[in-house]
């Protein structure tokens, strides 16, 4: 029990000081508002910039630890991937969508602002992503460069985040019931795509042996599996204002989900399995690893 607790208070310091040194490199990164087109980048600094649990990033940052990588490229890293998963939220949120107000316990962007700045604060984070990763001070090596632009690319793109977020439109409308297999594909393209690829992000910029990169990506596959079920729980069982979010959407909409399909508690136990087998994918590593290990623990214990 003792192991246990040092175990989450470590991570929970780890994760505030990351969120703290990324929000830092998002205040350099993403410039404060000047010129004519001061409002778009009012806009992007206000849907980047502060709140948010940062997992994404700390899986960046933690995962180049293990192979020695600077802070500086880590960061650069890090606060490109959630640049990108801001754009993400931003979008998603929009009328057109999931038609949200509230987002880390503040009006959402285009509820701040309107819907046209919205579209564009999100397709101006997610070119920065880019923009961010292909420069030299984020590696010197340009290989690395061009396969962190390319996983991304594809971790976000058709076959990951937006083809998950049009099978989730294209369920909504169909208003049928889908199968376990078919809401775990869903799920995995919409959200574990950029987890998946925010864990293997440290090792690709480590030049880590190509079996270290794909025990990191199947600790980041189920780390982003077990994630989502805990956020459906969180949805199903948690106030708006706990959560910092609408919650009770899912079901308000019909949404497809593993909560709905199975109950809350056989979703619940899922969620171990899948956190209890990322961690398994990290033994090679040995002790050096266990802030990696509570974060599994964590994605499912969390309470927002």
């Amino acid at each position: 029990m003792e192991s246990i607790t040092a175990s989450s208070e470590g991570l929970r310091a780890a994760m505030t000081q990351a969120a703290a040194d990324i929000d830092e490199a998002l205040d350099i990164l993403i410039p404060r508002p000047e010129g004519p087109e001061a409002k778009l980048f009012e806009a992007m600094r206000y849907a980047a910039i502060g709140g948010g649990k940062r997992l994404r990033g700390f899986l960046v940052l933690e995962g180049a630890r293990q192979f020695g990588v600077a802070r500086d490229p880590a960061l650069r890293t890090a606060a490109a991937i959630e640049m990108l998963h801001a754009y993400s939220l931003v979008h998603d949120d929009l009328p057109c969508m999931d038609d949200d107000d509230l987002r880390r316990g503040k009006p959402t962007l285009h509820k701040a602002f309107d819907e046209a700045t919205a579209v564009l604060a999100g397709d101006a984070l997610q070119a920065n992503a880019f923009y961010v990763l292909a420069e030299p001070d984020t590696h010197s090596d340009s290989y690395v460069r061009a396969e962190l632009c390319r996983c991304l690319a594809r971790a976000s793109g058709p076959r990951g985040m937006c083809g998950g977020q049009m099978l989730d439109m294209l369920a909504e409308e169909a208003g049928e019931p889908l199968e376990e297999a078919e809401i775990g594909r869903l799920q995995l393209l919409k959200t574990g795509k950029l987890i998946e690829f925010a864990a293997e992000a440290g090792a690709i910029l480590g030049k880590a042996p190509l079996q270290m990169r794909h025990a990191f990506a199947a600790y980041g596959r189920d780390l982003g599996a077990a994630f989502q079920i805990a956020d459906d729980l969180l949805d199903a069982t948690v106030s708006a204002e706990e959560a910092g979010k609408r919650t009770g959407k899912d079901a308000e909409a019909g949404k497809a989900t593993l909560v709905g399909l199975l109950g809350i508690p056989r979703a619940r136990a899922h969620a171990e399995r899948l956190a209890a087998q990322a961690a398994a994918h990290l033994d090679a590593l040995g002790e050096r690893a266990d802030l990696l290990r509570a974060l599994a623990d964590y994605a499912i214990a969390r309470r927002t």
